[in-house]
């Protein structure tokens, strides 16, 4: 298909070697730059030339010779590497084996001049026109690689840990990646080494060239990601423009038109379907492909579509006996890719004409001489309906001169004058085709203004929904958060409010002569519960309901405490201290020392509501009376030992003496 570029859609880079050698320090190059109307001139380095061809990205670097900007194969690559993925490499003057450039400019009919502009410009011109081979060194492969963006090494946490997390980021941002592909609709094939906590690396070998993949290359903290084109095993030409053999041509017309290409091979070379395109397209869809000299249609009679575009290629027609079966059609394509059945049925017919000519076309080229174009003289057999003999006579009469006849002729015209004449005949085909396609030209602009101003419709809309979605997601986040934080404060307030009510009830029993404290509470006493005898729980417990001087304190659980626990609840002063389990003999002399009494729960009839509790006072005051009582037993306990205790010094010290 051609690829020719003109001022409406890119640009071209002429180059050429203005002095020194690129072997050398500091070459200088002859810059055209072309776009098809405007040509800008200059002289630049190395370094300049290749920054100037990053920023504008031109569609082709063009040259006479690309060794001109690389010293060998291996520069070469790595400048074919650095190229921008939209940016070619052509050599103009051919491939393996190039031409002079002063040749193939005057074949072209290009200006020419040896001085280096001129030839850098020459070279511009002449890949404009689609002329010379394109310089590539990587497929359409890349490869996109995501791994770790530092080492496993301690990084300020235990090994493990760090190895753990790294390879959970490689995790997450491969499948990120994974995901882009697919939204892409890009084809891939994934390699996944695992590793501890996720993955070590991620490796996609997509079918697509770097500009074509929503990824880019990056490193960000634990991950980085690289894309790297994949190479060939060596320099590959690829001419611009195809060259147009004769075809076969099947088409499938209708709401959607579908044609193949066949060869005279039998190989399929193209196939293509549109809903959009009208005739002129199709044409040139044929045209950039091949010289048809067979139209073929799986129905018949045939299509008056189908005939119109065999009357403008002036091919022969074919058709089956009766309408091809869907059956057949597929059993005669099935070792063929198609990507619907519009496409399958236009295959169908262009291979069952060529099953229906393949003899022929063995009979025509086994009686051509060496030498004799196949294809012209199969299209003048089967399109013109001439037998290969008339054809290979016509020929060999073109190419031998008249013989001299005595009879009075009109003046034989010179090699000159012939070829001015043939040279006019091709400028009126040529100016008409011009035209045709000038014709053309206008109306594909005039497509592409109205194609550009809904694209710009579509992208203002597309904005305006983009913004729209934008303030959504933000009030639908802000309208969430408010929602937990008032949540949250609801059951603070009710939380605060039972704590409250529980306060109000604790004021009212530590103050019996309230006016609302009825009857039935009086000689009632609160009792304070402290969960367990450690300092957690006592501090819980004056957060709640704060302890007080003279407050009598339950412990539900009082083994355990120590003497800094025992010294934090004597700070309060409490009034009694009620308790389930045996305290601790530490606890139980601080507590002895601080003047506090203490005493069995059970022996205190005790009702709990919630963390409260109230007991009678006079079970209370029973309580405190029997430590009292306990306690001058203890002290006096206390003051015998410390006298047996002297007397054993005393006598122990008259011993002595």
């Amino acid at each position: 298909m051609s690829t020719r570029t003109s001022a409406l859609d890119a640009v071209v880079f002429g180059v050429d070697v203005q002095s020194g050698d690129v072997r050398g320090d500091a070459p200088s190059y002859a810059l055209v730059v072309y776009d098809g109307e405007e040509i800008d001139r200059d002289v630049v380095s190395h370094r300049k030339l290749r920054r100037l061809i990053d920023d504008e990205a031109p569609a082709i670097v063009a040259t006479d010779n690309m060794y001109e900007l690389a010293a060998d194969k291996d520069q070469l690559i790595h400048f074919l590497g650095t190229l921008p993925t939209e940016t070619r490499l052509v050599q103009v003057t051919g491939s393996h084996q190039p031409e002079p450039l002063s040749r193939v400019a005057k074949r072209h009919g290009i200006p020419y001049g040896k001085e280096p502009m001129k030839e850098a410009e020459a070279a511009a011109r002449l890949a404009s026109h689609n002329v010379g081979h394109e310089v590539s060194a990587f497929t359409d492969t890349t490869d996109l690689k995501v791994s770790r963006g530092r080492s496993t090494g301690s990084g300020g946490w235990s090994e493990d840990r760090y190895t753990r997390r790294i390879h959970g980021s490689v995790k997450r941002r491969a499948r990120e990646v994974e995901s882009e592909l697919e939204e892409a609709n890009l084809e891939f094939e994934t390699d996944v080494r695992e590793s501890y906590g996720g993955y070590a690396n991620a490796i996609f070998t997509v079918e697509a060239r770097p500009s074509d993949i929503p990824v880019s290359s990056a490193r960000s903290g634990d991950v980085r990601v690289e894309i790297e084109r994949e190479r060939r095993d060596g320099i590959e030409f690829r001419p611009l423009a195809k060259r147009r053999d004769h075809v076969l041509v099947g088409i499938d017309p209708g709401t959607t038109t579908a044609v193949a290409i066949v060869s005279l091979e039998g190989e399929v070379l193209d196939v293509w379907s549109s809903r959009t395109s009208d005739t002129a397209d199709v044409i040139e869809w044929i045209v950039e492909r091949g010289r048809p000299i067979v139209v073929a249609a799986d129905v018949t009679p045939i299509p008056e579509t189908v005939e119109k575009f065999r009357r403008s290629f002036d091919a022969a027609e074919w058709t089956p006996e009766r309408d091809l079966p869907i059956d057949e059609k597929q059993h005669r394509t099935r070792e063929e890719p198609y990507d619907d059945d519009h496409q399958r049925d236009a295959m169908a017919a262009a291979l069952y004409a060529f099953d229906a000519h393949e003899d022929q076309f063995e009979r025509i080229a086994s009686k051509l001489p060496p030498g004799v174009d196949r294809g012209d003289v199969t299209a003048r057999v089967v399109a013109g309906e001439e037998s290969v003999e008339a054809v290979l006579t016509d020929l060999e009469d073109d190419d031998e001169p008249d013989e001299e006849s005595t009879e009075h002729e009109p003046r034989e015209l010179s090699e000159e004058e012939r070829r001015i004449k043939d040279l006019k005949r091709q400028v009126d085909r040529l100016q008409s085709h011009v035209e045709t396609l000038e014709d053309r030209l206008e109306g594909k602009d005039d497509r592409i203004d109205d194609l550009e101003a809904e694209l710009t419709v579509s992208r203002r809309e597309e904005r305006r929904e983009v913004r729209k979605e934008r303030e959504v997601t933000r009030l639908e986040r802000k309208t969430n958060r408010l929602e937990r934080e008032r949540d949250q404060a609801r059951e603070e307030v009710e939380t605060l409010e039972e704590k409250v009510e529980r306060m109000k009830a604790l004021w009212k029993l530590d103050h019996s002569n309230f006016s609302d404290v009825s009857a039935k509470k009086e000689g009632l006493v609160p009792v304070k519960v402290v969960e367990k005898f450690s300092k957690g729980a006592i501090r819980e417990a004056d957060d709640q309901y704060g302890l007080a001087v003279d407050d009598v304190v339950y412990l539900r659980d009082a083994s355990g405490a120590g003497r800094s626990t025992a010294e934090l609840l004597a700070g309060f002063e409490p009034r009694v201290v009620l308790k389930d389990g045996g305290l601790s003999e530490v606890a139980d002399d601080i507590l002895f020392e601080a003047d506090i009494p203490v005493g069995p729960a059970g022996d205190v009839a005790m009702q709990e509501v919630d963390e409260l509790a109230v007991a009678r006072e006079e079970d209370v005051d029973a309580v405190i009376e029997d430590w009292r009582d306990r306690a001058r037993e203890r002290q006096l306990d206390r003051k015998a030992a410390m006298v047996d205790q002297l007397i054993s010094e005393h006598r122990a010290g008259d011993n002595e003496v």
